[in-house]
């Protein structure tokens, strides 16, 4: 739009400056004017190739002033030329350069692929860390808690080390005593195997007699047994909260109690100190210090007791818990009147029950018995006695309820309150 506009500019104005050079040549030459002391005719002739230099000279000025590109092509060609070579050489540099960028760029985005590849795998293994540490913190956690158990189990063990040190001095000590009491040993070895063959001939003699003795042994349990196995030779509540040497004297006590009962028992025949077990004395010990409620300990026969024999026993633990309140309801039961059956029948039955239901509940029963408690032939005497009153008021049936008469603990003796109904009031045993 732009060239346009100036062609169009240039055509107006060469014809403009055109006709005023050839008016102006018209009128010189009408009036017949000389320039320079030239004919008319040539006068007319130097102003039109005036005119030709002038409307050229107007083009070129008018083209230079619109146009920059115009002056370039006038006026600064040579140096257009030399900046089209520069040019083109910088552009076949950039060329160059491009193609090494597009070498370059191709290879960085191969580095790039294999980075995202190496990525990928790093994130990988990143997570297989994270899981491993995870593990290993797991692990961690528990090696705390296990060194923890470690650290008081050495300490515990530096304690042990330390007393199996005192003793190992003195087995050291004994040691030094025993090899020299080996010694002697040894040398009556040769006397004691000299004598081995008598002593061969003697032990068929003692077969034989041990044979003989284990007949009258056999016997002699058979006819002579002064406690069954599993037998209460004496019983107690040991308190808690106390250490080993009063547990043990508390032990001793009982043991001192169960001595006496078998020595009331079997009289002044024998030896009738009771003899318990260490290890299960030192169980025992461990449990009771441990527990945190009262234990109820018992000494038992271990064995059916012949007289004469020394009296072997085992111990029982039973925390000693509270079983009944006091009037705490136990048991009830209603029985029907009839003529064959009869009111002691009646009560032993009922005791029985009661028994029962003590024993499901937590009281220790005599093992041998199977009895929580002990009712005296008056107190027997004083229920069939009630019953029969209430068996007089109502001819169908009657109702026995027993109570609690005090705090009942395991140990027992539970001991009762028997309500018969249709009395005015209970029965205490």
């Amino acid at each position: 739009m732009y060239g346009i506009y100036l062609i169009a500019v240039l055509v107006v104005t060469g014809g403009a400056i055109a006709f005023i050079g050839d008016r102006l040549g018209t009128k010189i030459g009408k009036k017949r004017l000389s320039i320079f002391g030239l004919r008319p005719r040539h006068t007319s002739n130097v102003i039109t190739v005036i005119t030709g230099f002038v409307i050229t000279a107007l083009t070129i000025g008018i083209t230079s002033v619109a146009s920059e590109d115009v002056r370039t092509a006038f006026f600064g060609m040579e140096k257009l030329n030399a900046t089209l070579v520069a040019k083109q050489n910088e552009l076949e540099n950039l060329s160059g350069e491009l193609a090494t960028a597009k070498s370059e760029y191709q290879k960085a985005n191969d580095d790039l692929q294999n980075s995202k590849s190496e990525i990928d795998n790093l994130h990988k293994e990143q997570l297989k860390l994270q899981e491993e540490s995870d593990r290993l913190k797991i692990e961690g956690e528990k090696l705390q808690l296990d060194n923890a158990k470690l650290f008081s189990d050495n300490e515990q063990l530096l304690n042990n080390n330390n007393r199996l040190s005192q003793e190992n001095q003195n087995l050291t000590s004994n040691n030094d005593r025993l090899s020299k009491n080996n010694e002697d040993l040894i040398k009556n070895n040769s006397e004691l195997a000299k004598n081995n063959d008598q002593l061969k001939n003697d032990n068929d003699q003692l077969e034989e007699r041990n044979k003989n003795l284990r007949d009258g042994l056999v016997a002699i349990r058979e006819g002579d047994i002064v406690f069954r196995a599993g037998e209460i030779l004496a019983s107690g509540v040991i308190s808690k909260n106390q250490n080993a040497d009063e547990i043990v004297a508390d032990i001793d006590k009982m043991a001192e109690l169960a001595t006496a009962n078998v020595s009331r028992r079997i009289g002044n025949d024998g030896e009738h100190s009771v003899w318990i077990y260490q290890p299960e004395l030192s169980e025992a010990v461990k449990a009771i210090s441990e527990s945190d409620q009262d234990v109820v300990l018992r000494i038992a026969a271990a064995g059916n007791l012949m007289r004469g024999e020394p009296v072997r026993t085992s111990l029982e633990l039973y925390k000693n818990n509270k079983i009944f309140d006091k009037d705490e309801f136990i048991f009830s039961k209603s029985y029907d009147i009839n003529e064959n059956v009869s009111v002691e029948e009646i009560v032993q039955s009922f005791l029985n029950e009661v028994n029962r239901s003590a024993v499901s509940k937590g009281v220790l029963a005599d093992p041998i018995s199977g009895a929580v408690g002990v009712v005296e032939g008056s107190q027997i005497y004083q229920i069939v006695n009630s019953v029969n009153e209430a068996i007089n008021k109502s001819k169908t049936s009657i109702t026995l309820s027993a109570y609690a008469r005090d705090v009942t603990t395991a140990i027992g003796p539970l001991r009762l309150i028997i309500k018969v109904e249709n009395t005015k009031k209970g029965l205490n045993i």
